[in-house]
C-alpha cells in the first residue's frame, strides 16, 4: 500500500513514464527536488522503489564528471501496490481452459486475447513502432520506444496488467509478442519479462533494412 497521495504520483510516474532521476521526477509533477526526495525516501523504505546509476534498460548513461544521479524504478512490490493486476476469477478460467483444452487452447486463447489489444495498431498495413507503443500504453503498459547500441530499437513496457497471470501462464507473455510481430509486420525478439521478475518487459525490434514509413522515426 502507497501511504500518500505524494507517493502514489510519484509510483504512477515511474510506472507510466518509465525510470527517472529525482530532478527529472520533480519536473514531470512539478515539484521541488528536496520535495521529491523526501517522497523517495518513504518509497524506498518501504520496498516500493529502488535506486541505481542506471535504468534497467536501454543504452548506459553516458560518462559525466562528479557524482552520478541516480535512477529510481519501481519494484514488484511497488507496481502491486498501485492496484491489483487480476482477479481470481481470471487465474480460474485460465485453468479451467488448461484443463479442458490443454495446451492448444490456451494458446488460442491467449493469441486471441493479445491480438485484441494490438489489433487497434495496425490499419490497412504495418503498424510503426511508435504506434504500437502506443496502443500498448492505452491497454495500460506503460510503454515506451528506446534505442539500443544495435541501432535498432526496444519496446520497453514499465508495466504489466496481467503480471500474475502471464507468471503462471507464460502462454499470454508468448502470445503477446506474436501479436507485436504481427502489428509489425516483421520478426521482434522479447529479451525480458516483468511475469519473469526481469525490471521491464523489453523486446526487440530490428529497423536495419526496414523501411522507415512503415517503422516510423524513433528520436534517439
Amino acid at each position: 500500500m502507497i501511504r500518500h497521495v505524494a507517493g502514489e504520483r510519484l509510483a504512477r510516474s515511474l510506472a507510466q513514464d518509465g525510470p527517472a532521476t529525482a530532478s527529472e521526477l520533480a519536473g514531470r509533477l512539478g515539484v521541488t527536488p528536496a520535495g521529491i526526495r523526501r517522497t523517495l525516501q518513504g518509497l524506498l523504505a518501504d520496498g516500493l522503489v529502488i535506486s541505481g546509476e542506471r535504468a534497467p534498460f536501454g543504452p548506459a548513461p553516458a560518462t559525466r564528471r562528479g557524482r552520478p544521479s541516480h535512477v529510481y524504478s519501481l519494484t514488484d512490490v511497488g507496481r502491486a501496490a498501485l492496484g491489483p493486476a487480476h482477479d481470481q476469477l481470471a487465474h480460474e478460467a485460465l485453468r479451467f481452459v488448461a484443463e479442458r483444452q490443454g495446451a492448444t487452447g490456451l494458446q488460442e486463447f491467449a493469441r486471441h486475447w493479445a491480438w485484441q489489444r494490438l489489433a487497434p495498431a495496425s490499419g490497412e498495413g504495418p503498424a510503426t513502432v511508435e504506434r504500437v507503443a502506443e496502443v500498448l500504453t492505452d491497454a495500460g503498459y506503460a510503454a515506451t520506444v528506446e534505442p539500443v547500441g544495435t541501432g535498432d530499437v526496444q519496446i520497453c513496457m514499465h508495466h504489466c496488467p496481467i503480471v500474475d497471470v502471464a507468471s503462471e501462464f507464460p502462454a499470454m507473455c508468448e502470445a503477446e509478442t506474436e501479436a507485436i510481430s504481427k502489428a509489425l509486420g516483421r520478426h521482434v525478439t522479447r529479451l525480458a519479462t516483468l511475469a519473469h521478475g526481469d525490471g521491464v518487459c523489453t523486446t526487440i525490434v530490428p529497423l536495419r533494412d526496414a523501411d522507415t514509413t512503415t517503422l516510423g522515426k524513433v528520436n534517439a
